[in-house]
């Protein structure tokens, strides 16, 4: 999991594609989101946003 951090920060700055950052972290925020709330309380509240 660290060696694809490392890989992606190095394509970040090697290519200069700062602009995709936001994008992966709302990505990973929807998957945690998915994720922890499967099981919960919140669950319906998940499920009607997609």
């Amino acid at each position: 999991m660290l060696e694809l951090l490392k890989e992606l920060f190095l394509f970040f700055r090697e290519h200069k594609r700062y602009v995709l950052i936001p994008v992966l972290a709302v990505l990973l925020m929807l998957g945690a989101l998915l994720v922890f709330g499967q099981g919960s309380v919140i669950a319906p509240f998940i499920y009607t946003l997609f």
